[in-house]
């Protein structure tokens, strides 16, 4: 079993329908090479809502300093990476951030160039490719929330959602889709000990599951409201979140008498094969891991620097290092889910009728 000090590592998912925040098209071009530009794709989690996230300090101090625009584009940790697929002949980004497995599935469907940025030497080797293919710029961990207000003790274990008085109040993102939707699938067949006992329970879930949903990040506003009481999501943005929406609280399922489980779900962020702005990239990749970016990872977006380096002691930092004192840390084997995905995907749709 893989362990982290516990203010370091972390990793969403993310929403399948895409917010593009001022998107220009950028051909390959010697011309475009020369812009003053940096385009960015990436699974949602990092960017504030209200404007205030780790993404919207780092792009602004980054434009400060360089003079480089960040044009941002989000949406679900699949979806941008089947988006950056379709432009594979005429690449449009420059830097992918998405989620494990996701970006293992860009490294190996060639979308990735191998560039190591500064500070990378600081960041855990489970954390980066061995290849310089990507490394992670912001440590998460996967998680479930519920409303504190309506559920005055806090559920415990999975086998209670499957209990009448969850009905129609259950909901996670979509597996395959979203990043902590597929997250679902990897902690519930390992809790569960494999893919038959976890879709058993996953079918079993269903007559309480409204539905699926492209967005984790949109479950959050409905369980802060008491239209759900449970949903999935990640650490990082769903603590972020709880600023706003004070009826939110995180958890972690266990399975039975066993221990509440999670596993490191960092974003991950590489350099596009054939970017228009391949040395722009490069520099924003080098900011992202720089130590003031990275200082502000606990203190601005609730989430764990991805360089073991830095010691965060902020307020954010010593209750994130709490909310995960207690749950046990497991290390999924990417490899064997990058590439048996499609066929977990596929059993999940058959146990739920999905």
């Amino acid at each position: 079993m893989r362990t982290h000090a516990l203010i370091q590592p972390l990793a969403v998912l993310g929403a399948l329908s895409l917010a593009a925040v001022t998107l220009t098209a950028c051909g390959g071009t010697s011309a475009a090479s020369d812009e003053k530009v940096v385009t960015v794709y990436s699974a949602d989690g990092l960017k504030g809502e209200m404007g205030d996230g780790w993404y919207d300090k780092v792009f602004k101090e980054f434009e400060k300093e360089t003079g480089i625009k960040v044009k941002y584009v989000e949406g679900g940790s699949g979806e941008m990476v089947q988006r950056t697929v379709r432009e594979k002949s005429n690449t449009q980004a420059d830097v992918l951030v998405t989620l494990p497995p996701f970006i293992q599935q860009a490294d190996e469907k060639g979308l990735l160039a191998a560039y190591e940025p500064k500070g990378a030497d600081q960041v855990d080797a489970a954390d980066k490719a061995p290849d310089a293919k990507w490394t992670s710029v912001v440590n998460n961990y996967f998680g479930f929330i519920y409303n504190k207000q309506r559920l005055t003790t806090p559920p415990r274990t999975w086998e209670e959602l499957l209990d009448a008085s969850y009905k129609e109040k259950v909901q996670y993102s979509t597996p395959g889709v979203a990043g902590d939707g597929t997250a679902v699938l990897i902690k519930a067949m390992h809790d569960f000990g494999g893919q038959e006992p976890a879709m058993e329970y996953l079918k079993r879930l269903q007559t309480n599951n409204v539905g699926p949903s492209a967005s984790t990040g949109k479950l959050a506003p409905k369980v802060d409201k008491g239209e759900l009481l449970v949903a999935n999501g990640d650490v990082q943005m769903n603590y972020a979140q709880s600023k706003d929406m004070p009826n939110l609280a995180i958890w972690f399922p266990a399975k039975g008498d066993g221990k509440p489980t999670s596993f490191a779900l960092p974003y991950a962020a590489g350099l596009l094969a054939k970017a228009p702005h391949s040395e722009n990239g490069k520099k924003l990749l080098d900011f992202l891991l720089s130590e003031k970016a990275q200082r502000d990872v606990s203190a601005v977006g609730g989430g764990f620097a991805a360089r073991k380096d830095i010691k965060a002691t902020d307020a954010n930092a010593k209750e994130l290092n709490g909310l995960l004192e207690g749950v046990e840390i497991f290390e999924p084997d990417w490899s064997d889910i990058g590439t048996n995905l499609d066929t977990y995907v596929d059993a999940w749709k058959t146990a739920t009728g999905s």
